[in-house]
């Protein structure tokens, strides 16, 4: 059987979904390793293993299907959050430092990808091993995305709220270069990529961290299962408009 395209067309849906998955990847991962107090080694482990998990079973698909895709998604951000406060908090590199190692980190992925297949291209994938690239690119991006986001609130000393505006700043500044220049659209995706995850991990400390520290406290149970509830409507909507435009696949 012939392989077709694996991942997602970038649309708006696209993005919109990206947001509610990074958001759910914050609280979430702050769910495992502080509100269950598992610590961040562990929460590492079993985050690692949930992504190894969707990641084995999507590499296995033979076209996009939705709900796969966007578990992985979740997994990336997720463990991205783990792997963030693994490297402050365990390794005590702190987040300028982690921001700056995961970004090299990228750098090099993306030029042995580059290499590889002399583009950078995000759709369509078929091939498995250029669609291992693309998800170990997306894993870095949203670690560095929730370093940054960290880095933010913690080392600038931005609010929760705060550092949501900025990011989604500039998100819009991407936006406005994405439709009035000719700047190279698979250069603005990765950007875009990277800091809608600090936007997502903001806006989830924003509904999750005590009312001092300029959070809401909602609690990082009651954000996740909330996000939980939205992408799984997403989802749906992802999948039914995928029925529409193949509807013999």
């Amino acid at each position: 059987m012939k392989t077709l395209n694996k991942v997602a067309q970038i649309t708006l849906l696209f993005w919109l979904m990206k947001i509610v998955a990074t958001t759910l990847g914050e609280t979430l991962g702050d769910f495992i390793a502080q509100t269950l107090d598992l610590g961040y080694t562990l929460g590492l482990l079993i985050t690692f293993a949930f992504f190894g998990i969707v990641l084995v079973i999507q590499l296995t698909r033979k076209k996009y299907v939705p709900i796969w895709f966007w578990l992985v998604i979740i997994a990336t951000t997720t463990l991205g959050t783990e792997i963030s406060d693994f490297i402050d908090r365990s390794l005590h590199l702190g987040y300028t430092k982690g921001s700056i190692v995961l970004f090299i980190g990228l750098l090099i992925l993306l030029y042995l990808w580059y290499k590889k297949y002399n583009t950078l291209e995000v759709y369509p994938i078929a091939e498995r091993s250029k669609e291992t690239y693309y998800w170990i690119a997306i894993l870095f991006s949203n670690s560095l995305g929730t370093a940054f986001g960290d880095y933010l609130s913690d080392v600038i000393g931005l609010s929760y709220l705060n550092g949501a505006l900025v990011t989604a700043g500039i998100i819009i500044l991407i936006i406005v270069l994405h439709y009035f220049t000719t700047i190279n659209q698979v250069l603005l995706f990765w950007i875009a990529f990277i800091f809608t995850r600090p936007f997502g991990a903001t806006f989830g400390d924003f509904l999750t961290k005590p009312l001092e520290k300029g959070g809401l406290d909602l609690g990082t149970l009651p954000a996740s299962i909330v996000s939980i509830i939205i992408m799984g409507i997403l989802i749906f909507i992802s999948n039914k408009n995928l029925k529409k435009t193949h509807p013999l696949k």
